[in-house]
């Protein structure tokens, strides 16, 4: 999910499509699981006969749905293997854990975590400061055999975009990027296709004359490359002079162009078209081009990758919104989006409207009225079911836009089901003798996100098990007590129930990953000390 200085984007499907065909991918997943042998065993038989009446995909299927009943059987049990700790940020990708700014990684596949490489020590303005995990494609020809090799992509703090083999941590590919700004982080466009790097906010104070934009107007660059091969697309500079004075970020999305202001407004437009109209040279990594009536190599030093979709005019946008913290989210089928109105009054409620004609869908307002030190949050679900997570501290709403006939409305929202948290659901009356011994009962108003009580924190979803993972938390005494609860992802049920060995202290930031038979927590403690605990199903013989 890209994010965006409080702009959440979760796009499914590609929005430069014009037409969208509604597959019912949530249904055709459910009635394929309907139709496989419940029994463990039965399946095991049916995949060593190659017994597959639907198509050959099925064995990966059978073989996750084996797994997914595994996880949760009461005999599987889950403990921690590995802790590690780190003074520098810890990152999980598909089956690696990363310390030292990327540059040393591990295996979580293994029974206990293996380190599978460690680059060498580099200076720190030379460090890595973000990077992307990308993963080899099936079924493509190219012709370098490097392409096949699933690599690292890394932006470092000196300008340099790196690809690094994930299996030994070689360098493969080298970009210098350019000193007209610092690129800083860097994110998907399309998921292994093409991603995109953004720059630093406009200049600091201090920095070489040479290096200050034309008028000082560019708020920030986004550079975006195609994967594989590997090759740019272009950099394009977002200037206050164009989108103007209130343009406060920007980042580019399945094709999109997002761009924010400090009034609250959200623009949408076509990167496609932008680059199009707008570029003022093709340039090709490691050729040479004539820039400015100066023959340079495009991605070596000094030169760099140059800016060259350089806008001359406000140009037509797609789609604008007004909302709070420029918060606003797009999916479900058709198109809609989840926004909070720019009013005041209006804050802590979630409006769910059409793309097509904002018209607000039937129920779509959604206010829990929680009374809370963090916010409820809401969002559309990564699965391909177009549905909607809706979470507050005690209760978590998976919802669904349904299309109506001969109604007012033309898509109302309805709940498929709810997951609540276990709590004592009446209200306790806090009770006291004054001297005169006369009884006097009091309420007591707690937050619903009180230690005490149980209280949802994370909500992730596992896509190959299909299961939806949450983290409960319970303070009890000076300890958080937390537990990842694993349910159906299409009915909610609770089928697993995973204790945490370690504290979790909720004033620390956290993250869980479920990889199939592995848990992942990363938590970060004051004065950068960060951990990383690494949990491995075992199945215990039964009883």
């Amino acid at each position: 999910m890209p994010r965006v200085h409080g702009l959440k984007i979760p796009v499914s499907g590609d929005m430069n499509s014009h037409e969208r065909t509604p597959l019912n991918k949530g249904c055709t997943r459910v009635s394929l699981r309907t139709s496989i042998v419940k029994n463990i065993c039965s399946q095991i038989c049916r995949r060593s006969q190659g017994s597959f009446p639907h198509s050959a995909c099925d064995i990966s299927r059978i073989n996750l749905s084996i797994l997914s009943k595994l996880v949760c059987e009461k005999n599987s049990l889950f403990h921690n293997v590995w802790t590690k700790h780190s003074k520098s940020a810890i990152n999980y990708a598909k089956g690696r854990i990363y310390f030292d700014n990327f540059r040393c990684c591990y295996n979580s596949l293994a029974a206990k975590p293996q380190q599978v490489y460690k680059m060498p020590a580099c200076p720190k303005v030379e460090k890595i400061e973000d990077a992307l995990l990308c993963e080899s494609p099936v079924g493509e020809s190219f012709a370098q055999p490097s392409e096949y090799t699933p690599s690292l992509i890394a932006v470092t703090g000196h300008n340099w975009l790196l690809r690094i083999s994930a299996n030994t941590g070689d360098v493969i590919d080298k970009v210098y990027l350019g000193s007209y700004r610092k690129f800083r982080y860097i994110t998907w466009d399309v998921p292994q296709e093409t991603f995109v790097l953004k720059s630093l906010h406009k200049k600091t104070v201090g920095e070489p004359q040479e290096q200050i934009d034309s008028g000082g107007s560019v708020l920030l660059y986004l550079a975006v490359f195609r994967v594989l091969p590997f090759a740019l697309v272009g950099v394009l500079e977002i200037d206050k002079k164009i989108f103007g004075t209130n343009v406060t970020d920007a980042m580019i999305c399945q094709g999109i162009l997002i761009v924010m202001h400090s009034i609250g407004l959200v623009r949408l437009y076509s990167f496609e078209r932008l680059s199009e109209q707008f570029m003022k040279q093709k340039l090709v990594i490691g050729q040479t081009c004539i820039w400015k009536g100066e023959t340079r190599t495009v991605g070596e030093p000094p030169f760099g990758i140059p800016c060259n979709i350089t806008l001359t005019e406000r140009p037509p946008f797609l789609f604008e919104v007004s909302c709070q913290d420029n918060a606003f989210q797009v999916g479900g089928y058709p198109w809609h989006y989840i926004i909070t109105p720019n009013k005041k009054k209006h804050k802590g409620i979630y409006h769910i409207r059409s793309m097509d004609d904002h018209s607000l869908a039937k129920n779509g307002i959604r206010d829990i009225k929680c009374c809370s030190l963090e916010p409820d949050w809401i969002h559309f679900h990564t699965d391909a079911s177009e549905r909607i997570i809706h979470v507050a501290p005690d209760q978590i709403s998976v919802l669904r836009l349904k299309e109506l006939h001969n109604d007012s409305f033309q898509y109302q929202v309805t709940e498929d089901y709810s997951i609540l948290a276990c709590r004592d659901r009446e209200e306790k009356n806090h009770v006291t003798i004054t001297s005169s011994g006369r009884m006097v009962k009091r309420r007591i108003s707690q937050l619903d996100d009180d230690p005490e009580k149980e209280t949802f924190k994370i909500v992730v979803y596992e896509d190959e098990l299909d299961l939806l993972t949450v983290v409960a938390v319970t303070q009890a005494d000076t300890e958080g007590n937390a537990h990842v609860d694993l349910h159906c992802n299409d009915t909610g049920k609770l089928l697993k129930k995973i204790a945490l060995r370690e504290s979790w202290d909720v004033t620390y930031s956290h993250a869980i990953f479920f990889d199939r038979d592995t848990l992942i927590h990363i938590e970060e403690r004051p004065n950068r000390n960060f951990y990383c605990y690494v949990y491995k199903m075992q199945c215990e013989s039964a009883e």
